[in-house]
């Protein structure tokens, strides 16, 4: 049953369209930072970040990289069809598997205008030298057949006919620029449709000085997922259907996590979900070795995973590996965190300012308890940019 507490209508705040940035500063680290710290807040710049991170942390990036997810194909009768790609179907099923495939390949997708288009019916892009078939194979699930011309692999593909997957509330069409822009600078990893947003107030300059002042820089991989935006629709939040998102954790951010000095810093909510389903996943191994790595929406608060440690946590992920002798681990996660989530991991957190009533508001709302709502009343009286391309935040939990 919901109560006073589990309410989204508590989550709610008015923000208008003006103070949503639809286009990029010039510069990466020109954006306002809003600092919270000891419970109280103070405003400065994102190049000052340095005067507020606490000796020695430990700083966790999300090293995904955003795909051209976005197609666009026009039928014989002139109907265009927008495919927008989620997830590999096959040949291969993981990212970077998936996107070095050549000749033909099958995605999960979201579709546009999809009464249009019956299945088993294929529609044509052609591009220069390239013509890019996809056939609807299963309407119900978005499953899209795609085949091609040349020797390309599929995401050589996807790079020279598709375009920026802009998150849906810039309300605008790509410009050359987001092509950079939309994309952290330490991106790597193909796979996201959506760019893990934190992290694109970082430049190489500033990675370099954090470094050179003693903190510990690590990656780590989500990818980010079109779930990401899509909205809260139940009175109680936790009925919510959270979304899936793949993950991929090294032996050496076990490592970093176990024998930091300093507090552990998530550039970002996407890597701030990835360290806490670390933890979870470890728990799950200390009670099952054979646990699959996939963290559903409620294992968080599942009391029969209470009372682990962080260090049993990890050193039963670690065990894992060196069991099946691999240094990189694949999962999925769902993590839904929200206020009465307890932290595991994370003590501070980067991350622009959300959507009302969102999921990621939410999480906000339980790294920082009720001051979340006077950080956004402060955000919003300040003049502060919301959303993707928009300023950010420092928070640091009190211990």
């Amino acid at each position: 049953m919901s109560n006073e507490n589990t309410k989204l209508e508590k989550y709610l705040f008015e923000l208008p369209d003006e103070k949503i940035a639809k286009h990029p500063l010039e510069n990466r680290d020109a954006s306002k930072l809003l600092v919270y710290k000891q419970n109280k807040i103070q405003h400065d710049y994102f190049k000052n970040l340095l005067d507020h991170i606490p000796a020695h942390s430990t700083i966790f990036l999300n090293n995904t990289k955003v795909i051209a997810a976005r197609l666009y194909f026009q039928k014989d009768t002139g109907a265009k069809i927008e495919v927008f790609l989620t997830e590999p179907n096959s040949p291969e099923t993981e990212f970077q598997q998936a996107l070095k495939v050549k000749n033909r390949c099958t995605w999960k997708c979201m579709i546009g205008n999809l009464k249009k288009w019956k299945e088993d019916t294929s529609i044509h892009l052609q591009l220069d030298h390239i013509s890019l078939h996809a056939k609807l194979i299963d309407r119900i699930a978005g499953l899209v057949e795609f085949a091609w011309n040349t020797e390309d692999e599929f995401l050589s593909i996807i790079e020279a006919a598709g375009h920026v997957p802009l998150p849906p509330y810039l309300n605008r069409e790509e410009i050359a620029a987001d092509k950079e822009r939309y994309q952290t600078v330490f991106s790597e990893k193909e796979g996201a449709v959506a760019a893990p947003t934190a992290g694109l107030h970082f430049t190489q300059a500033t990675l370099d000085s954090l470094t050179d002042h003693g903190h510990t820089i690590d990656r780590l991989t989500l990818h980010v997922s079109a779930g990401t935006f899509r909205p809260i629709k139940t009175e109680d939040f936790r009925e919510h259907d959270m979304h899936n998102e793949r993950i991929i954790i090294h032996r050496h951010n076990l490592t970093n996590i176990l024998h930091s000095s300093g507090p552990i810093i998530a550039v970002g909510t996407t890597a701030m979900r990835t360290l806490e389903s670390t933890y979870w996943y470890g728990t799950m191994l200390t009670q099952n070795p054979h646990s699959n790595f996939h963290i559903l929406k409620d294992t968080a608060y599942n009391p029969a995973l209470s009372g682990i440690s962080l260090h049993d946590s990890i050193q039963a992920i670690l065990h894992k590996m060196d069991q099946e002798q691999v240094d990189n681990l694949h999962g999925e996660t769902e993590i839904f965190i929200y206020p009465s989530y307890e932290f595991r991991v994370v003590e501070g957190l980067f991350t622009n300012f959300h959507m009302p009533s969102s999921t990621l508001v939410l999480l906000v709302a339980a790294f920082v308890g009720d001051d979340w709502r006077e950080i956004y009343n402060q955000a919003l009286q300040q003049d502060y940019r919301f959303l993707s391309y928009g300023d950010t935040s420092f928070l640091l939990r009190q211990k």
